[in-house]
């Protein structure tokens, strides 16, 4: 099968980090095709950077569409576009925050999430209560560490996920960690065995439910929101991306 993965930023070096997390975990009959746009924001920070980063993500799901992919993952933290892609993709969509927060949920009653800025703790706190998840989630914590930062894979950045996730424990009675942006997928296993807790990487998380979504023949239902836009003109730049 072949799983399509987007990184809605613009830095080649985050979707290479993605790859390679996604590959590590999927099947062996599983091809990795990962993609970013061409356009739009070098990381994603905030509702501004989200905005602009949809029109890109969709191109990316419209080619990997044509080019037959089996299913689609959103590999931004905020599941950025997630509603929209999934309105025009033929293939399954699934978000790698969505995806996390799930998985969470099944091996712990309650969990935190340690994401990058607190500029992201409402955007997450406000997918929580529309997955119907956050009353399990004690908190969303932030690092305050800068998504490109994570690129560098220093010792500070580190070192601050890490106190989070300590606060956490203490704090927050938390049995489970979610690391809240897929710059940190490199992390989780290291971030796991010092801790002694589970640590859910968003992308490794959504692979294998993309991968029973594409064996179970299940596909996005047309009934409702998620029904295929109905033709009409785009103006100006957004031409290409007319129904």
């Amino acid at each position: 099968m072949r799983l399509h993965i987007v990184n809605p930023n613009t830095t080649a070096a985050m979707t290479a980090k993605i790859a390679a997390a996604a590959r590590a975990v999927a099947l062996p009959d599983t091809s990795i095709d990962a993609r970013q746009p061409t356009m739009g924001p070098v990381s994603i920070e905030g509702f501004y950077d989200e905005a602009f980063a949809v029109p890109g993500l969709l191109g990316c799901i419209r080619d990997a569409d044509r080019d037959g992919a089996d299913a689609h993952i959103i590999a931004c933290f905020d599941d950025t576009g997630l509603d929209a892609a999934r309105a025009i993709a033929k293939a399954p969509v699934i978000g790698i925050g969505e995806a996390a927060f799930h998985v969470a949920s099944l091996i712990a009653t309650r969990f935190s999430v340690v994401t990058t800025l607190g500029v992201s703790i409402v955007p997450l706190e406000h997918n929580l209560r529309k997955y119907g998840l956050a009353e399990r989630c004690a908190r969303v914590r932030a690092a305050e560490v800068p998504v490109l930062a994570l690129e560098e894979r220093n010792a500070d950045a580190l070192g601050k996920i890490s106190s989070e996730i300590t606060a956490a424990i203490r704090e927050d009675r938390t049995e489970a960690i979610v690391l809240g942006c897929a710059g940190m997928a490199d992390f989780a296993g290291e971030l796991a065995s010092k801790h002694g807790l589970p640590v859910v990487d968003g992308v490794a998380a959504a692979v294998p439910l993309a991968e029973a979504l594409v064996r179970l023949g299940l596909r996005t239902s047309r009934l409702g929101p998620y029904a295929a836009p109905r033709a009409k003109t785009y103006s100006g730049p957004m031409g290409g991306f007319q129904p």
